[in-house]
């Protein structure tokens, strides 16, 4: 911790404590250098949401324009028939009994989970296991859905998946470092945009209270949405 305290010390210096522009926040993230690989960079909205009140809670997924930079892992829990179309999509492993047998039996090597409804049944079987982990299918992140393959093609290509936590912060990865400052810039305003979309009605006063940007190891820097 001491290291990376010394490397960051001059960079976290000139982060001004003002919300930047998104241009020059980008142009900032980008800037940090510090470390030999491609950064993840995320972003965080402090909400003006009551976490405890269910009507209020923010959670989905959604396709950024030009994906994070990664790949991600998918399994299916999909009827015999669709197995076949679950893995010409991506999909590491699809089925039902035998794909929930592995799972309980410990095996957990995939970052996202889809459903179809039709097993979901079986599926929901996985609640204690899956759902700590955040890997629960839902349809509340389109991760529960009839058209399956469909779901684990944008899912393989990076589709996010956000939900607030109890402080009432939505982050989401919104891709690498080496993004041309123009990719990383219409990735966070498909995102921000995104989120002032599904403004709970019943959330009062200033929505987006604060937003910051972050490469894996940088500064946070603060950004004007």
């Amino acid at each position: 911790m001491k290291a990376k305290s010394k490397r960051y010390t001059k960079e976290a210096q000139q982060v001004s404590k003002e919300a930047l522009s998104l241009d020059a926040a980008v142009e900032r993230v980008k800037s940090f250098t510090s470390v030999k690989f491609d950064q993840t960079v995320e972003c965080v909205l402090h909400l003006g949401i009551d976490p405890k009140q269910a009507d209020q809670l923010i959670r989905g997924s959604l396709s950024l324009p030009h994906g994070v930079g990664k790949q991600k892992r998918v399994i299916a829990f999909c009827a015999d028939a669709d197995v076949e179309a679950a893995k010409k999509a991506g999909a590491i492993e699809a089925g039902s009994d035998e794909l929930v047998q592995k799972i309980t039996d410990g095996w957990l090597d995939f970052d996202v989970a889809v459903a179809s409804p039709k097993v979901m049944g079986k599926a929901g079987k996985l609640g204690r296991i899956l759902g700590p982990q955040g890997k629960m299918p839902s349809p509340k992140n389109g991760t529960v859905t009839d058209d399956v393959a469909t779901a684990v093609a944008e899912f393989t290509a990076g589709k996010i998946e956000f939900r607030n936590d109890s402080g009432g912060n939505v982050h989401a990865v919104v891709g690498k470092q080496s993004f041309e400052k123009k990719k990383l810039i219409e990735n966070i305003e498909a995102f921000v945009s995104h989120i002032k979309k599904i403004k709970p009605s019943s959330a009062k006063g200033t929505y987006i209270k604060k937003a910051c940007l972050a490469a894996t190891m940088s500064p946070g820097v603060a950004v004007s949405v």
